[in-house]
């Protein structure tokens, strides 16, 4: 095949023409790379190797570089990378732990020209040197970095980021022999090409594993990194530590970011899942991006800008088989669709309002506010840009300021730390969080955890606060004939509102003793007493009768004088006439839908703590009344409660205790610890505190030199560590580890 040439000589950013367009590729795309005079692009993926021209109007497939009946294991690449000083010049990471270089000016159809088998997993980024044409470094899963000269058969040097993988590589810009790595474990590496025993700088960037960085092209110390935690930050690494500068806040984990040429804020961003978009950010306005590209279908895996010095124009590969043009005119700017009014209730009752300039201004004739007015200045506002398509909104904040002592939370956490949800019996519970509720001035609250007691209780397990019922407990009961329905509706009314506010719950069954009971209708005092709660009110409180009964009672003992008498045994079948109706006792399914009611109230009205504490008090019994997706709802809002007012235990009972399983995952996810010794760096078992290959005691405190059996501390940077006592007071008065390895340990 006739050798294929190329323009070396940079293109101005004027020469770059096209328009928004896409092709179909054969199969899902792993990444793309662009040739240095931004004419053709590469595709590669598991199953598609292929060189499509950048014309004006469309793609145009100019080579296919999967060749033979039965390709190989070489041909399935997990990234790509063009040369930016050789034209012909391309590397691929394979899947099978193999770095293959093409020469696309050799003569024959397999333009194949070195593979490297070092790597023992998958390798999944390679990166040229910006300006040495004969280097090429290489980062694998197996947690190794290889540096390769391309005249020579092998890897020269190996670099060990002691991790289990390395995740991407990426030469500086600016400094010729510095080069970056991110790593699964959330840290990122700074190596000196010269030195591969040992990392020159390396600090913890993302909470997991860092996806990706890419080095500012024209500030020499910015490096932004992507994460599975669904940031992007920009780190300034010409400080002695690195310095995090600015943070965009996604919402995917972030597969690829890109900085935007000739503009010193915008960076590019893809995500690994999820979210199908590409976002260009300014980082200076990090929640909304700046602009999207919304044209794929699934999810984006590789992106790059078409020329090194042409902000307009955006190319990008994905999983949904195509292969698309962006260009930037095309996008869509979400601050358009911004809403430049909102509203905010602070964590202590400070209320914030912004609006537009228009409505804030012609609005500022008006009288403050009572109780005080505190007006912020303008808190975005840039001066416009006549050279930029998109145009900035500003909006003014207001803040009104609310008296502290009225709207203290205090309560709230005061409650969280005493409320009991488990550990004892559920009448107990119920009557220890009454009581706290009572304490803190919330009788409504007491009063609800009160009734639940009393709907729930198991009534055969029930005990009575008096323990013998004597008829001078009972008191004097009015006479049968002196009854009318004024004097049961009073009575009953005295003896629930009595029953509520003490709590106390009687036996089923009394038995009087005849010949001991002595009831007199003069006896007034003794009604609003302990001993009114008898027998004969309780039982008609638990009875319906009807006009007629009570006339037909009325009229049998017409001839009984008003006066103290001894009742007769058989007189007691008549105040016992609600036995035999019906039980007393009422099923716990009975109150269910009530209960229902009153957590969705409680909820509403924001108190979401007594909603998720009756929640878990009751467990079962309330449960399958509530679907998952409020119960859920209800789990995070209060769980986020605690979070914000740095309850962390009272946050971990809830997630332990929930009833809910979307909230009792939260506590297993990305648990898993993975201890190497501190000696030999290899893996530990899980049997004590001795390493079973060099022998040596891996949990040493650094500081006092014994093991740590109870709680250890390590520093993720140099993995020395210790008892938190002894780690904490030396951090107060050194930055330095206490191992003497000289690392700068930071607890946080």
């Amino acid at each position: 095949m006739e050798k294929m040439s190329r323009v070396s000589t940079a293109l101005s950013s004027s020469a770059v023409s096209g328009r928004t367009m896409f092709c179909h590729l054969d199969a899902p795309a792993n990444a793309i790379s662009v040739c240095r005079d931004a004419t053709q692009v590469v595709v590669a993926g598991r199953n598609i190797f292929k060189i499509y021209a950048l014309e004006e109007e469309q793609f145009v497939e100019k080579l296919n570089l999967r060749v033979g009946r039965k390709p190989s294991l070489n041909f399935s690449c997990a990234d790509v990378m063009w040369h930016q000083m050789e034209e012909n010049l391309l590397a691929t990471a394979a899947t099978n732990g193999a770095v293959v270089t093409w020469n696309l000016g050799k003569p024959s159809r397999n333009k194949q020209d070195q593979l490297f088998t070092e790597h023992k997993r998958t390798v999944n980024k390679v990166c040229f040197h910006p300006t040495e044409v004969y280097m090429l470094l290489s980062g694998s899963q197996d947690g190794f970095m290889k540096c390769f000269d391309l005249r020579k058969k092998e890897s020269v040097s190996t670099f060990s980021g002691q991790s289990e993988s390395v995740r991407d590589v990426q030469f500086s810009m600016k400094d010729y022999f510095t080069f970056a790595a991110s790593f699964e474990n959330g840290n990122v590496q700074l190596w000196d090409i010269r030195r591969p025993d040992r990392y020159e700088r390396m600090f913890t960037a993302h909470t997991g594993p860092v996806f990706c960085c890419d080095w500012h092209p024209d500030d020499r110390g910015w490096l932004a990194t992507g994460g599975r935690d669904k940031m992007v930050k920009v780190w300034d690494m010409t400080t002695n530590r690195a310095k995090e500068i600015y943070c965009v806040q996604t919402i995917a984990s972030v597969a690829r970011v890109k900085w935007r040429p000739e503009k010193k804020f915008h960076l590019a961003t893809c995500s690994m899942m999820v979210d199908h978009n590409i976002y260009v950010w300014d980082i200076r306005r990090p929640f909304i991006p700046f602009a999207t590209f919304e044209e794929h279908k699934d999810v984006t895996t590789g992106i790059v800008w078409r020329h090194q010095h042409d902000p307009h124009f955006l190319l990008s590969g994905s999983k949904d088989s195509t292969l698309y043009q962006h260009m930037f005119k095309d996008a869509t700017c979400p601050v358009d669709k911004a809403n430049p009014e909102g509203l905010c209730f602070g964590l202590f009752g400070d209320l914030a309002f912004a609006a537009k300039e228009s409505l804030i201004s012609s609005d500022a004739s008006r009288k403050p506010y009572p109780g005080g007015d505190r007006r912020y200045p303008i808190f975005f506002f840039k001066k416009p840009d006549p050279t930029e398509q998109f145009a900035h909104v500003s909006s003014v904040l207001s803040v009104f300021e609310t008296d502290l002592d009225s709207n203290r939370m205090d309560w709230f956490v005061k409650t969280a730390q005493l409320y009991l949800l488990s550990g004892k019996p559920f009448a107990e519970l119920c009557d220890h969080n009454a009581k706290v509720a009572q304490e803190l001035k919330r009788p409504q609250v007491s009063t609800t955890w009160t009734m639940l007691r009393i709907m729930f209780s198991d009534p055969a397990n029930l005990t009575t606060p008096v323990a013998n019922h004597s008829l001078s407990k009972l008191g004097t009961l009015p006479l049968m004939n002196s009854f009318n329905l004024k004097e049961i509706g009073a009575g009953i009314g005295t003896e629930s509102r009595l029953e509520r506010s003490k709590g106390e719950i009687r036996q089923d069954n009394m038995h009087l003793e005849a010949g001991n009971s002595t009831i007199s209708n003069n006896n007034e005092e003794n009604e609003e007493t302990e001993g009114s709660e008898g027998q004969a009110e309780y039982m008609f409180g638990d009875a319906e009768l009807d006009d007629d009964d009570l006339y037909s009672m009325e009229h049998d003992n017409q001839t009984v004088e008003e006066q103290e008498y001894t009742l007769p045994q058989e007189s007691f079948s008549l105040i016992s006439i609600s036995q035999p109706l019906f039980s007393p006792h009422l099923p716990a399914s009975f109150f269910c839908p009530i209960v229902r009611e009153m957590l969705s109230y409680y909820a509403e009205q924001g108190d979401v703590q007594m909603a998720v504490s009756v929640l878990i008090v009751l467990g079962d019994r309330i449960r399958k009344e509530i679907d998952d997706l409020t119960q859920e709802h209800w789990y995070m809002s209060y769980i986020d409660l605690l979070q914000r007012f740095e309850l962390w235990n009272v946050s971990n009972e809830v997630i332990k205790l929930s009833t809910c399983s979307a909230i009792t995952c939260l506590n297993q996810t990305s648990t898993t610890l993975h201890i190497n010794c501190s000696n030999c760096k290899r893996p530990m078992s899980n049997k004590g505190w001795i390493c079973d290959r060099c022998h040596q005691c891996a949990s040493v405190c650094a500081v006092c030199h014994h093991v740590v059996k109870g709680l250890f501390v390590w520093c993720q940077g140099c993995s020395h560590g210790g008892h938190l006592e002894h780690i904490m007071n030396w951090l107060k008065s050194s930055a330095h580890c206490p191992a003497g390895c000289g690392h700068l340990c930071e607890y946080t």
